[in-house]
């Protein structure tokens, strides 16, 4: 991985706020933007580590959908694998996921207190 970074995407409104996105009303999820390398690692191993944190058969679109399972794709080729990636998961496990893939809008920066979130407050994770 190159940078990563937290924020907003997914929505109706221009620069959301935490706040704003809390309210259920800008229809933005709370999102991970990932450069990484394409010598280094695949988009396939990010995928395969997105899917192993959380569990994507949750549907978690209470507070608005902020905290949905989405994969934003920016290519026909992104969207190609990631459909496959839920398809080999919904048959493992015998029912569908409740993840979204859809295209990729813009991304807004989270405020700079939710950068590095984990190694700033070290309590945990997200929980499955």
């Amino acid at each position: 991985m190159l940078q990563t970074r937290v924020g907003y995407t997914g929505g109706r409104s221009d620069r959301p706020t935490y706040q704003s996105v809390c309210s259920g009303t800008t229809g933005h999820a709370e999102a991970v933007e990932v450069v990484y390398d394409l010598r280094q690692v695949s988009y396939q191993h990010i995928l395969d580590v997105y899917f192993a944190l959380h569990d994507p058969r949750s549907d978690r679109t209470h507070h608005g959908g902020q905290y949905r399972s989405a994969v934003f794709f920016h290519t026909p080729e992104q969207e190609a694998v990631a459909k496959a990636t839920r398809d080999r998961l919904q048959a493992a496990l015998g029912r569908p996921l409740a993840t979204q893939i859809v295209p990729a809008s813009t991304f807004w920066m989270a405020e700079e207190y939710h950068q590095n979130y984990y190694n700033k407050h070290r309590f945990g994770i997200c929980p499955r």
